[in-house]
C-alpha cells in the first residue's frame, strides 16, 4: 500500500491521469451501486499491488490566475503526506516557469518523484520529451493521459519506488482502531477520553506508514491500537486547504486501520464531508462505527434519538447494516460502548463462514427467489463460498454471471447479513462462471 500524489500546474492533464488511473479498477473497486466516486481519490491496482492516488489539482481555486503560493501549498502538502509523487508536465508548452518552482520544492523535498510527459500523442513529440531532462527530476516518462499510451510504464516505475509495506492489508491480532471525521467534530477528545491520564499504559509504536501514529490502549479488558489523526495540523490559510489536508490524514489512517469511527457532530448533523469520509471506509473495505458526538448538547424529545438515527440511515444507504452511538467525548458518555462496539465490529470482519453451512443457508433462499431472467435466460446459482481475503468477500458460481444485476446482489447481501453477523462490516459480493 502507498499514497501517491499528482502535481503539476493547472491544465497539463492532471485530471485525465488521475482518471486514466482510477479508471482502470473504478469498475472493479465500487461494488456497492450508489457510492459517489470522489473526484480526488482512487485506488488502483497493478501488477497485483494496489495504492491509492490523490489528485491535488480539484483542490485548487477555480480562478483564472491562479497563484503560485496557492499551487506551492498544493504541492508542499502533497508531498509531506504522500510516498511518492508523480510530477505532470506539458510536452506542448515546454518547461514553464510553474514547473521550474515546483520541480525546486520536489528537488528538496528527497521524496520519490516521476516527471510524467504528458500530451505526447505522436512518434514525434517523444524527442520534445527530452528537454525535461533540465528539470533534474531524473528521465521523463512520455505519457498520453488521453489514450493511456504510456501509462504501463509509469506505473512499473511507481511500484518500484513505492515501500514495499504490506502492513495495512495484513490481519491484526488486535483491532486497529481509527478515529476520523471533519475537523472539530471532537476527534481529540475521544482520544483523550480513551487514553485519560494513565498514560503509563500507553505506549507509542510508530507506525510502518509514516504519520499514522498507532498507541496500544490496554485496560479495562480492552486491548487494541488507536491509530492516530487527531494531530491535525492547522497549518492551512483556506478551506480548501484544511479540506485537502485532512483528507489527506484520513487516507492514512482509515488505510493502516481495521474498524474506523466517524464521528459526526450532533449539532451540525452529517454533512457531505462526512459522507465522504463514509464512503472511503467502504472503498477501504474497514468495519465502520459511526459517532455522534456532543449528543450532550441537543435539546430532547421522546424520539431525537430515533429521528436523527433515520435520517443518518437514509444519508448512507445502502449501507445502512452500521452501528450508531450517540455519545458526548467532554462527558465520557458511553465511551465503553464505542469500545466494545468496535471490538465486535473488528470480530465481524474477520468472521469466517464454513462453505457448507454457507450453502446450507444460501441455496434454499436463492431457491426460492432466483435472480430475475435476462433475455429469456434463466441464471441458475449451484455454489457459494466465502474468500480468503481481509474483509467477508463471497462469492456465487452461476451459469451467466454478466446478468445478475445489481438489486440481486444486494439481495444476496441482505439475506447474507440476516443469517450471519456482519454488523458494521462492508460485504462484497461476486459473480463467477461456475
Amino acid at each position: 500500500m502507498g499514497i501517491v500524489a499528482i502535481v503539476g500546474r493547472p491544465n497539463v492533464g492532471k485530471s485525465t491521469l488521475f482518471n486514466r488511473l482510477a479508471g482502470k479498477r473504478q469498475a472493479i473497486v465500487d461494488h456497492t451501486s450508489g457510492v459517489t466516486r470522489d473526484r480526488h481519490y482512487g485506488k488502483t491496482d497493478w501488477n497485483g499491488r494496489e495504492f491509492s492516488i490523490v489528485d491535488t489539482g480539484g483542490y485548487a481555486e477555480k480562478s483564472d490566475d491562479i497563484f503560485e503560493e496557492e499551487i506551492r501549498r498544493q504541492v508542499l502538502l502533497a508531498i509531506e503526506e504522500s510516498d511518492a509523487v508523480i510530477f505532470v508536465v506539458d510536452v506542448q508548452t515546454g518547461i514553464t516557469d510553474y514547473d521550474q518552482s515546483i520541480a525546486g520544492i520536489l528537488r528538496k523535498s528527497g521524496k520519490p518523484v516521476i516527471v510524467a510527459v504528458n500530451k505526447v500523442d505522436d512518434g514525434g513529440k517523444i524527442f520534445d520529451t527530452f528537454q525535461f531532462h533540465a528539470l533534474g527530476l531524473g528521465d521523463p516518462i512520455s505519457i498520453a493521459a488521453i489514450s493511456g499510451s504510456g501509462t504501463g510504464d509509469l506505473l512499473d516505475k511507481v511500484l518500484e519506488l513505492l515501500p514495499d509495506g504490506q502492513a495495512s492489508e495484513e490481519a491484526h491480532d488486535i483491532p486497529y482502531i481509527a478515529i476520523v471525521g471533519r475537523p472539530n467534530v471532537g476527534k481529540s477528545s475521544l482520544t483523550n477520553a480513551f487514553l485519560g491520564e494513565e498514560r503509563n499504559i500507553v505506549t507509542s509504536v510508530a507506525g510502518t506508514t509514516r504519520d499514522a501514529i498507532a498507541t496500544r490502549y490496554n485496560k479495562f479488558g480492552h486491548n487494541f491500537m488507536l491509530v492516530d489523526t487527531a494531530g491535525l495540523r492547522k497549518k492551512a490559510k483556506t478551506k480548501e486547504d484544511l479540506e485537502f489536508y485532512s483528507s489527506m490524514r484520513a487516507i492514512r489512517a482509515i488505510e493502516y486501520s481495521d474498524v474506523c469511527l466517524l464521528m459526526i457532530d450532533a449539532v451540525s448533523g452529517i454533512e457531505s464531508q462526512d459522507l465522504s469520509i463514509f464512503q472511503l471506509i467502504l472503498r477501504n473495505k474497514k468495519g465502520c462505527v459511526i459517532v455522534i458526538n456532543k449528543w450532550d448538547l441537543i435539546e430532547k424529545e421522546t424520539n431525537t434519538m430515533a429521528a436523527f438515527e433515520n435520517v443518518i440511515r437514509q444519508r448512507t444507504a445502502p449501507f445502512t447494516d452500521v452501528p450508531i452511538i450517540f455519545a458526548s467525548a467532554l462527558k465520557k458518555q458511553r465511551i465503553h460502548q464505542i469500545l466494545e462496539t468496535a471490538a465486535r465490529v473488528f470480530e465481524n470482519k474477520g468472521r469466517r463462514i464454513a462453505t457448507s453451512r454457507l450453502n446450507e443457508v444460501m441455496l434454499p433462499l436463492i431457491e426460492n427467489f432466483p435472480p430475475p431472467a435476462t433475455k429469456g435466460k434463466y441464471i441458475k446459482i449451484k455454489y457459494t463460498t466465502q474468500l480468503p481475503t481481509p474483509s467477508p468477500s463471497f462469492v456465487f458460481f452461476c451459469n451467466l454471471p454478466q446478468y445478475v444485476k445489481e438489486p440481486y446482489k444486494r439481495f444476496l447481501e441482505n439475506k447474507l447479513r440476516s443469517n450471519f453477523d456482519f454488523h458494521g462490516v462492508p460485504i462484497q459480493i461476486f459473480m463467477r462462471k461456475k
